[in-house]
């Protein structure tokens, strides 16, 4: 943290005015980044900023593309605008404002005036930019009146403006160079650098860091590239990815006229000191290979809701072949379809009436607890259960749930005509807490639920709404083999 503060003021101090700062990623909440780097908290890109808080004002955007198309954030299930929405909010609780909300790429869509007028009811200043017809080629046009000329300036008064994004294709990088454009007709010298956690520029080209950067952005294509402009100005390899080394030559031509400012490569406009924090490579390399497989499973399941397309999924197997790696090598996986194959023999020398059989496992602390669906319970409330009871060492004969509670849920749940009546992980959570009130034991499990924040599940068939919910909620990393039962999903 320290390394990343005093690089990004030493890049402040080159600039008479201001310096804009494009942050890729995540601003807030970056759990791809907490589970590739083990120990890098979700937030430090927020402790960054309480840092520089006095010197920073913060720009958000978003594609009014992406709120037409209603394209969803994985990490929370939330559309881009109630991301926007959400993050506005979030940064508020750290003590951190949000100067102004930019909607990108603008032509006409309904969903994004919708946004703009919830924000400006909300005393939030938000602005419309259209998209510029031949970006980033038509460099003489977009100099001019019809291109950044057609742009709303925003004004700011802090030495650093941090342009963040709901996701990739926001128009970070367009609106840190609209600003400043108009800063340069006003005869001000402002600066522009970007901060991006990955790819991680210093680590080799095939580090699993790199890879699981690639495997991240697998849906829009991204890979990664050793920078051949740095590497014939400096002789020196580094990483960047390839839509910043395909654009550099344009970029770096608008970054002249607007700034008098000459960078010699992509890789010269960051200022990420990310590898500064590495202090066991072996550790950072595993929990890569484990975020690469679980992407993996991620486009999968997206796959079969036809959120994606296959070619998604054939470039992340395309790494897991690079890495020798196997759906297998996440510990959890073989658990749980064994506990599927288990169930169906169960319910089959039992007669229980069960229309499918699922199998979840959970791993904490190398112990991994298998769960299996019944007429009372999802595989995942099983899982849970088991493992809260192994934290606690609760014997396995003790129940934490009394069946009159159980079947007084099953029992609404009939009356409700529900397709069925086990108990979804969030049903379980609510269960719990009743049975808390008159079971010593369940009590005492309850306290354990924290300890499931950064654990890792895999489960047979696609989760259920309430299991997801649920699950999101403990901050347990999910994956799944998304097996349909009989009926069609929707996409949420």
């Amino acid at each position: 943290l320290k390394a990343q503060t005093a690089a990004i003021l030493k890049r402040v101090k080159k600039f008479k005015s201001k310096l804009y700062l494009e942050f890729g990623g995540k601003i807030c909440y970056d759990f791809h980044a907490s589970r590739v780097l083990p120990g890098y908290d979700p937030n430090t890109k927020i402790f960054l900023l309480q840092q520089l808080k006095d010197k920073i004002e913060i720009i958000f955007c978003v594609s009014a593309k992406d709120i037409e198309q209603g394209k969803i954030r994985g990490d929370f299930n939330l559309s881009y605008e109630s991301m926007t929405i959400k993050t506005i909010n979030d940064l508020r609780r750290f003590s951190l404002q949000v100067n102004a909300v930019i909607i990108n790429r603008f032509s006409g869509e309904k969903q994004a005036l919708k946004l703009k007028k919830y924000l400006e009811n909300q005393k939030i200043k938000a602005y419309l930019q259209a998209e510029i017809q031949g970006y980033p080629a038509d460099i003489d046009k977009i100099l001019s009146r019809e291109g950044y000329g057609k742009n709303p300036y925003i004004k700011t008064e802090k030495s650093i403006v941090i342009v963040a994004g709901a996701g990739p294709g926001s128009g970070k990088m367009s609106t840190c160079l609209s600003q400043i454009f108009y800063d340069f007709k006003q005869n001000k010298k402002s600066g522009f650098a970007k901060f991006e956690t990955f790819p991680i520029w210093n680590l080799p080209l095939e580090h699993p860091v790199n890879f699981a950067y690639e495997a991240a952005t697998a849906d829009i294509g991204d890979k990664n590239m050793i920078d051949p402009y740095h590497l014939k100005t400096y002789n020196k390899i580094v990483i960047n990815y390839n839509r910043d080394i395909e654009n550099f030559a344009i970029m770096k031509k608008i970054i002249e006229k607007v700034s008098g400012l000459t960078y010699k490569s992509p890789t010269d406009m960051g200022v990420s000191m990310t590898k500064e924090g590495i202090i066991d490579d072996n550790i950072v390399k595993e929990a890569a290979k484990q975020e690469i497989i679980r992407r993996y499973f991620r486009y999968k399941r997206e796959f079969l809701l036809g959120l994606i397309e296959k070619d998604t999924i054939e470039r992340v197997e395309k790494i897991m072949q690079k890495l020798n790696l196997k759906e297998e090598d996440r510990k959890v996986v073989p658990e749980a379809r064994k506990a599927a194959a288990e169930s169906k023999r169960k319910a089959i020398r039992k007669k229980d009436k069960i229309d499918f059989y699922c199998g979840a496992a959970l791993q904490i602390n190398g112990i991994i607890e298998q769960g299996k669906n019944s007429s009372l319970l999802h595989a995942e409330s099983a899982a849970i259960i088991n493992v809260i009871k192994k934290l606690s060492k609760i014997p396995e004969k003790i129940d934490l749930l009394p069946k009159q509670i159980i079947q007084n849920i099953a029992r609404m749940k009939g009356n409700l005509k529900e397709r069925t009546t086990s108990l979804s992980v969030e049903e379980t959570l609510v269960a719990l807490a009743i049975a808390s009130t008159m079971n010593p034991a369940t009590a005492l499990c309850i306290k354990n639920l924290s300890k499931l924040d950064g654990t890792d599940m895999h489960t047979t068939h696609m989760p259920s709404q309430g299991d997801e919910e649920g699950i999101r909620e403990l901050g347990i990393n999910l994956t799944t083999d998304a097996l349909m039962l009989n009926e069609l999903y929707f996409r949420r």
